[in-house]
């Protein structure tokens, strides 16, 4: 070879070497649903980019999983998910195809800000008709009594980065500096969102109001919020004539202002509760069903929900 030429190729050496087809890739993670992919994408900024399982207004209740999902799970290095209670369909998947994944199931997670469901008046009683539980899950306690929607909570937001980090610093040491440098910028970003949050909220922390289902406890404790009742039991059993009933007489004798429906259901049922009443009536999205997936998701839902709460309850 010529020498100038040879010159120029161990010149270019080091780029080919440092490539990122070259470098090793960054972990195979799978996350269930749009508010802890957000979180998890925080979290692996500049190494590499988790895959969403449950996007667009599929309800993590009923979602089916495609053929390509399944080979997502069985390749994954790290599993993301609520648990069995909100993802049901999703507990077999991952029972048979996780045996070298770590998993983060948020649900069994210590420390964390917790509810039980309300039941009774206006909040009437659950049921629930979950499948068998896989067996690694049964010496856990049952999550049949408590509110699934964790992520509501920023105490319990900042607890699932940590824990997403921690993992995959272990599974990927070389870029485990990088993970604990995202999440700590990822706390620092939680709590700005929250001062904000508390602060825009506090005018309307008194003022009855009722949601859709029941899924917003965490977010109503954090802020002091005043929540009254539920339209319906669970969002895929919608109440009957005698419901509806109930629920404009519990309406009225509570002085809600508002009352609020949820992006993929039929905003007539409002309607119809609050026609003849002083009430209006909004949105409220626990999932972020319209929002783009990625690292802002998680941020935007909490603003969107504070946003809905001041513009219907506000004076």
């Amino acid at each position: 070879m010529h020498p100038l030429r040879l010159f120029r190729a161990l010149l270019l050496l080091p780029l080919f070497i440092c490539s990122p087809l070259a470098a090793a890739s960054a972990p195979d993670v799978v996350v269930s649903i749009k508010p802890l992919h957000s979180l998890v994408t925080g979290v692996m900024q500049g190494v590499g980019e988790p895959a969403l399982l449950i996007s667009g207004s599929q309800s993590p209740h009923t979602f089916t999983l495609a053929p390509s999902d399944v080979r997502l799970v069985k390749r994954a290095e790290l599993i993301v998910w609520v648990g069995e209670a909100l993802e049901t369909p999703l507990a077999k998947t991952i029972a048979a195809n996780s045996e070298d994944a770590q998993v983060i199931e948020f649900m069994h997670m210590q420390d964390l800000e917790r509810a039980g469901l309300r039941e009774g008046g206006a909040w009437e009683a659950h049921e629930h008709h979950h499948g068998e539980m896989h067996q690694q899950h049964q010496e856990h306690h049952s999550d049949a009594r408590e509110d699934v929607h964790l992520w509501l909570s920023p105490l319990n937001a900042g607890r699932l980065v940590d824990a997403v980090a921690d993992a995959l610093a272990g599974i990927d040491p070389g870029n485990a500096e990088t993970y604990r440098l995202n999440a700590a910028g990822l706390h620092e970003r939680i709590n700005r969102l929250d001062a904000e949050l508390i602060s825009q909220l506090a005018r309307v922390k008194e003022k009855p109001y009722i949601v859709f289902h029941d899924a917003y406890q965490l977010f109503e404790k954090h802020y002091g919020l005043n929540a009254v009742g539920s339209v319906v039991i669970s969002p895929g059993r919608m109440p009957g004539a005698r419901r509806v009933h109930e629920m404009r007489e519990r309406l009225v004798q509570s002085g809600a202002k508002c009352i609020f429906s949820e992006p993929q259901f039929d905003p007539g049922l409002i309607g119809t509760i609050t026609e003849g009443t002083a009430a209006s009536s909004g949105t409220l999205d626990p999932i972020g069903v319209d929002l783009e997936p990625g690292g802002d998701a998680w941020f935007q839902l909490m603003r969107n929900l504070a946003n809905a709460l001041v513009e219907c309850l506000g004076d």
